[in-house]
């Protein structure tokens, strides 16, 4: 109804919108290597109105386009949440002269009310080289959409990006049978538990798991 109006239209100029990644990235990360959630699921991000908690559905902005940039890992360390568009574009990290484009992939997201998955991304440098030594991901709604709406852009956590090189001591998720007995978690490669479960004929995952069922007291001690 009309005498309603106002009142939608007041509440409407009050919003808090947020962007927010709703999954934690699955560490430490490789150059070529895909960027993905813990155990290897997706990354999923929300729009946020931040003064309810809820994902903002049912209005232009919760079907708007986000581009994924690279941040410096030094960017907002206190955590607070009142930072200026301008001063996320400035930690915006480019790529080295003369290399690649930093982030290769599906550098945009699409919202479907108020939520939206990451495509393929894969890094093409390792972190070293900036001031931080990490980097964080970003999503910022597009120049070309929702003008005139503040939204707040999101972050991850910082993280450290490897040369592929380290990918030898990656993890598995899942792990398959055949694998060997430290790609499990906290099994480090010719580490003490790795050297221990090899002197008792522990090589790969499947020995350990007939060993859970058999004899765990034996794989304890």
């Amino acid at each position: 109804s009309s005498s309603s109006s106002p009142k939608r239209i007041k509440g409407h100029d009050r919003r808090n919108l947020q962007l927010r990644f709703k999954s934690k990235l699955s560490l430490p990360l490789f150059t070529g290597g895909k960027v993905e959630g813990e155990q290897g699921a997706a990354i999923h991000v929300s729009l946020i109105d931040a003064n309810t908690g809820h994902v903002v559905t049912g209005s232009p902005e919760s079907w708007a386009t986000l581009d994924v940039v690279v941040l410096e890992g030094d960017f907002n360390n206190e955590d607070g949440d009142n930072w200026t568009q301008e001063e996320f574009d400035s930690h915006v990290v480019k790529e080295r002269e003369g290399k690649r484009p930093l982030l290769t992939g599906d550098l945009q997201v699409i919202l479907k009310e108020g939520v939206g998955t990451l495509g393929e991304l894969t890094f093409t440098d390792n972190s070293s080289w900036i001031r931080s030594r990490k980097f964080r991901l970003g999503l910022k709604v597009a120049s070309d959409s929702c003008e005139g709406i503040r939204i707040r852009e999101a972050k991850t956590e910082a993280f450290t990006v490897k040369d592929h090189r380290g990918e030898l001591y990656k993890k598995h998720y899942p792990p398959a049978l055949n694998d060997e007995v430290w790609r499990l978690e906290k099994i480090g490669k010719d580490g003490s538990f790795h050297k221990k479960l090899n002197q008792a004929g522990i090589f790969t995952v499947e020995d350990f798991l007939i060993l859970v069922v058999r004899d765990s007291q034996r794989l304890r001690n």
